[in-house]
Order: C-alpha cells, then sequence, then structure tokens
C-alpha cells in the first residue's frame, strides 16, 4: 500500500482513498469536526513522516487519527480543570446563523454523542470502524483485541446504543 520511499503520488493516492471515510469515522468519536479535521490532517502528517518499514494501511491511518482524538480530549479535559481552578471563564462561541435549525441539529448530535459515550472506548472505537467499512481483523488490530471477539463486542455495543437511544425517544 504505503511503502517506504514514498511519492508525492504516493501521498495523494493514499489521501484520496481514505480521507472523507476517516475524517467521517473521527466526525463520529468525537462530535467535535475542528478535531476531527486536525486529527485526520494530523494522521496524514504522520503517514508522510513514518519511515518505518511496515506498510501503512486503513487501519494504521485510523488508529492514528483515533490516537490524536483521545490526546486532545486528554489535553482539554486537563485544561479545563485547570481553567476551573484558576476562576477564568472558557470562551463562548459565536450564535449560530441560524437558531433554529441549528438548535435541533445540535440537539441530535447530543442525543447520539451521549449515547456512544454510554459505550466503553473499544466499543465506540469499533462501532465506528464498522460503519466505516473495517474488516474485524482491521478493527481488532486497531483496538488491541481478537478477530473472534469482535462480533460479540459490536453486537453488545449495538444493543446498548438502541436501548439507550430507545430510552431518550420515550422519554421525549
Amino acid at each position: 500500500m504505503f511503502h517506504r520511499h514514498r511519492t508525492d503520488h504516493d501521498v495523494a493516492r493514499l489521501f484520496d482513498l481514505h480521507h472523507a471515510s476517516l475524517y467521517r469515522y473521527l466526525v463520529r468519536l468525537c462530535g467535535e469536526p475542528d478535531l476531527a479535521t486536525d486529527a485526520a490532517q494530523e494522521a496524514f502528517v504522520r503517514a508522510v513522516e513514518h519511515t518505518g518499514a511496515r506498510e501503512i494501511e486503513r487501519a494504521w491511518l485510523f488508529s492514528v487519527g483515533t490516537n490524536v482524538v483521545l490526546e486532545s480530549r486528554r489535553t482539554d479535559a486537563r485544561r479545563t480543570r485547570l481553567l476551573a481552578h484558576g476562576g477564568a471563564r472558557a470562551p463562548l462561541a459565536d450564535p449560530p446563523p441560524d437558531p433554529h435549525g441549528a438548535l435541533e441539529a445540535e440537539e441530535q448530535r447530543r442525543i447520539v454523542r451521549a449515547a456512544l459515550d454510554t459505550l466503553s472506548e473499544k466499543e465506540r472505537i469499533a462501532v465506528l470502524m464498522r460503519e466505516e467499512g473495517f474488516a474485524h481483523r482491521e478493527i481488532a488490530a486497531a483496538i488491541g483485541t481478537t478477530t473472534g471477539s469482535i462480533g460479540t463486542l459490536i453486537a453488545r455495543a449495538l444493543s446498548k446504543l438502541a436501548t439507550t437511544l430507545d430510552t431518550v425517544r420515550e422519554q421525549t
């Protein structure tokens, strides 16, 4: 796929093949388009800089992107704790241009994000990678488990998601 001696053509091909899927996955993983953009970009930067003998595969890119998101989340959590203890206020975002549409879309994102947050990290990553078309073998490699356990992991995660979303629908 992507070997040690890379050309500009190899990088462009890798980007064309995987960027849209990686970005979609990362947005679903973190719920933040800006963070997903940064994480996808960082994954491709690391691919360009990668000098190891192993090939760079789709699963490798997704694993790098996932790690960038998780590290960013840890950094943000530390920053939030520091701001909370310092008495400083976090800055507020600009209001959305279409309040009604933005409110509905944000509510849907919040519901799905909350449902995804009920899953363990491995379950969430497995479900989102499955949604992007990854094979069980690739998902297992990305989260560090056996291929045989992926089907059960995904089935359990989807069941949790369905239960959570049903509960939310009943409440509204």
